[in-house]
C-alpha cells in the first residue's frame, strides 16, 4: 500500500483538494490529478523552465516542488493568468508577435515573463533576456518572445 497525502491549495483563485501519492511533484499533480495541462514537463530537473508556475506569488519550477509542499498555499498556472475568460495582456502579446511556435516552452516562458514584469514593469531588452534566462526555447524563438514581453510592457517592438 502506497502512502498518500491530502493537499488543499488555492489553485488559480479556487480552493481545491486532491489526494496524491506522497512523492508526487506539483507538476504531475497539476497535469494528471487536476487536469491543468498548460504547464509542461520537459526536463524534470529544473533546467528548462517549461513547468514554471507561481507558488505564493513566486515563480518556481513545479517539477522540483513536491505537491505536498503546496498544501495551504496558492498556486497560479498559465491557465490562471488571464481573468474573466480573457487572456492577460502578456498572453495576447505573445500571440500578436508570433512568439508561439511549437508552444511547448510558452506556458513557462509566459509565467516567467509575467514574474519579470511584476518586478520590473518597464524592462530593457537585457533585463528581459536575464529574466527569461531560466527558460529554454528549443525552436529558437527568442527574438519574438522578447518582443512579446516588451510589447506587453508598452515598449517599442524589437522583432528584427
Amino acid at each position: 500500500m502506497s502512502e498518500t497525502a491530502r493537499v488543499s491549495l488555492t489553485l488559480n483563485g479556487e480552493p481545491r483538494t486532491v489526494e496524491i501519492g506522497a512523492g508526487r511533484t506539483l507538476l504531475d499533480t497539476l497535469r494528471w490529478e487536476l487536469d491543468l495541462t498548460g504547464t509542461k514537463e520537459c526536463c524534470a530537473a529544473g533546467e528548462c523552465g517549461a513547468c514554471t508556475v507561481y507558488l505564493d506569488g513566486e515563480a518556481v519550477n513545479s517539477c522540483l516542488v513536491l505537491a505536498a509542499e503546496a498544501d495551504g498555499r496558492e498556486v497560479t498556472t498559465i491557465e490562471g493568468l488571464g481573468s474573466g475568460g480573457r487572456l492577460s495582456r502578456l498572453q495576447e502579446a505573445f500571440l500578436e508577435t508570433g512568439a508561439i511556435q511549437c508552444g511547448f516552452c510558452i506556458p513557462g516562458m509566459v509565467v516567467a515573463a509575467d514574474a519579470l514584469l511584476r518586478e520590473t514593469p518597464r524592462p530593457t531588452l537585457d533585463e528581459v533576456l536575464q529574466g527569461l534566462s531560466g527558460n529554454l526555447c528549443r525552436c529558437g524563438g527568442y527574438t519574438r518572445i522578447c518582443a512579446a514581453v516588451l510589447r506587453a510592457a508598452g515598449a517599442a517592438d524589437v522583432t528584427g
